[in-house]
């Protein structure tokens, strides 16, 4: 629901506007500037790009009750319920869902952070005169910031933070050559650093408090909850999970414009389907993605046939869109552009045509990302029940990237070290942990984000909720993983409630065709890519052009693709598709 950004310590209301400008993606509704006053120890400025989501009218930010000013990107679910515990009626204002919690801020302090059931990242300035920067605990909504001579400078995305991409000082970034390092061999950078130098991410669930103009780490929430007892048996487990699925949708279809659904053929999406279905009256639009291509050729599973049988047994307002060749090569610098903090997922390109095909219809969009994680889905989670005699091992990545001088090792390192799960996990729960830590904010959650917050529409996430984290994360592992099927307590769940979805049918990973793409312009791309000073500051430049000779070398083509064009966006400031042109020519 929105960009912010800010600058605290210093700055002007023109500064924080040129800062919002360049999110206007993201706020397609307006941007609202304000300098801080009233406040003798705190000054600056802040800005604030709206995408209208709730209290159409009234919800406009910066936002004062209380004596206290906030400014926040996305969505706090539980804001009625809060407001019925603590007795607000009578002192809100506005329908806004960020406004009760300058209400708790000023009777609680602190404490009222710790309240919040949803998705965001906001800056809070207290009546006390503290400032505090806030980011929901599974990271599914970004923060970054930048200290210049006194000055924090924060914002939704790196690119409010860089100098201006436009006129005479349009030029070569600062770059950071350790988080691409983590990008080319993990697919996603880990750590608080970004690939631009001096431009850093909270973490998630991390709250900081401003003080002298430098962001004070106090805590970092955990985005698992306490355990809580549960049903020892199938049937009453399959009840709650029933209530707490209800509840987590309901509440995220909070909403006062049109909402939707991405439905994939797969468990996640047709869990959140089956529940959309039971609580809306009308037909729930729902958009699926699918690839022109031969399948026998690449070995790709189109998942539009199992959608549409979902589509019909739920009765969905469903549409069917297509990816082909045309659009990989059309969009690839659109999505580079849109990730200007990167991440090589090859997802990210039919997410981006998804939320393209669903923009002027929906505003709002629920997508099952976080099911595999919670629930225990991922192929890897049931090596890490095996012995090592039958081929068991410690999830994690394991690369052997040919072209990265290292092979990848040291960024390895870094991913051991910022998922440490700590103690107290059985494995299958160490490699869910992990994965909630790296995998899910850094690449996950970061490619829904921006591909779809550059069509101006907000992506929502029932599986990532602190309730159904508590009851889904610490199931015992027999109701996570039974034989060679994961998620096995949601799949009993959709046999009962949507059988027509085949939900025991074994997973097959989203994939997009990208090697059958890149192919016939292989030869050509291999001594273009490797002349590129980001690629010879890394690589193994004969490596590099060995993977786009060698039919051996195929699957690493794509993020090599994906990093040059970045690259030529991002540290080069060319335009999009002329950083796409010179590699490969008119597409």
């Amino acid at each position: 629901m929105c960009a912010i950004v800010g600058l605290i310590g210093g700055g002007t209301p023109a500064e924080a506007e040129a800062m919002a400008q360049t999110l206007a993606h993201r706020g397609p509704d307006g941007i609202r500037v304000e300098p801080i006053e009233g406040l003798p120890r705190v000054k600056g400025a802040l800005a604030h790009a709206r995408l209208s989501i709730i209290d159409l009218e009234n919800g406009w930010q910066p936002l004062h009750a209380a004596g206290c000013t906030i400014i926040g990107n996305g969505e706090i679910y539980n804001y009625k319920e809060l407001i019925e515990e603590f007795g607000l009626q009578d002192r809100v204002t506005t329908g806004s869902d960020f406004e009760p919690l300058l209400h708790l801020y000023a009777k609680e302090g602190e404490r009222a952070f710790d309240r919040l059931r949803g998705m965001y990242a906001f800056c809070l300035i207290g009546a006390d005169g503290r400032v505090w920067l806030v980011r929901d605990p599974f990271g599914i909504k970004p923060l970054y910031y930048r200290q210049t001579e006194g000055v924090l400078q924060f914002a939704s995305e790196p690119r409010a933070l860089l100098p201006s991409q436009t006129g005479p000082q349009r030029g070569p970034m600062g770059i950071d050559n350790e988080p691409l390092q983590d990008l080319l061999a993990l697919n996603y950078a880990v750590g608080r650093n970004t690939a631009f130098r001096g431009v850093r991410r909270m973490k998630p669930g991390e709250i900081a408090e401003v003080v002298y103009g430098r962001p004070a780490p106090r805590r970092v929430r955990s985005p698992l909850p306490k355990p809580q007892a549960l049903p020892r048996e199938e049937t009453g487990l399959l009840a709650a999970l029933d209530r707490v699925l209800e509840d987590s949708v309901s509440v995220h279809q909070r909403s006062d414009v049109p909402y939707g659904l991405f439905l994939s053929g797969g468990i996640d999406s047709t869990v959140i389907a089956t529940m959309m279905s039971r609580l809306n009256e009308r037909p729930v639009t729902a958009y699926t993605c699918g690839f022109e291509v031969s399948q026998g050729k690449t070995g790709v599973r189109d998942e539009r046939g199992q959608a549409e049988k979902t589509a019909r047994a739920l009765n969905l307002d469903w549409h069917d869109v297509s990816f082909n060749e045309e659009d990989f090569w059309r969009l690839l610098p659109a999505v580079a552009d849109a990730l200007d903090e990167p991440t090589t997922d090859y997802a990210s390109l039919p997410t981006y045509k998804l939320a393209e095909a669903a923009k002027g219809t929906l505003k709002v969009v629920l997508t099952g990302e976080g099911g595999d994680e919670i629930f225990g889905g991922y192929g890897r989670y049931r090596r890490a029940l095996r012995p090592p005699l039958f081929g068991g091992r410690e999830s994690g990545p394991r690369p052997d990237v040919p072209f990265l001088r290292d092979r990848g090792q040291a960024a390895v390192e870094r991913w051991r070290h910022a998922t440490d799960p700590g103690p107290g996990l059985s494995p299958l729960q160490q490699a869910q942990a992990r994965d909630i830590a790296g995998w899910l904010p850094s690449d996950l959650l970061l490619k829904l984000d921006r591909c779809l917050m550059a069509h101006g529409m907000e992506g929502r996430t029932p599986f990532l909720d602190s309730e159904v984290a508590r009851f889904g994360f610490y199931l015992p592992d027999k109701f996570k993983v039974r034989g060679r099927l994961g998620k096995w307590l949601l799949r009993r769940w959709l046999h009962r409630h949507c059988p027509g979805a085949d939900p025991f049918a074994r997973k097959s990973g989203f994939t997009t065709p990208v090697q059958a793409w890149i192919a016939p312009r292989a030869r050509e791309l291999g001594p273009r890519i490797a002349a590129l000073e980001g690629v010879r500051n890394l690589c193994d430049l004969q490596a590099v052009r060995a993977v786009f000779e060698d039919e051996k070398g195929a699957e690493h083509r794509w993020p090599l693709l994906f990093f040059a064009v970045w690259w030529g966006i991002h540290a080069e400031r060319l335009a999009p598709r002329d950083a796409l042109t010179r590699l490969i020519g008119e597409p």
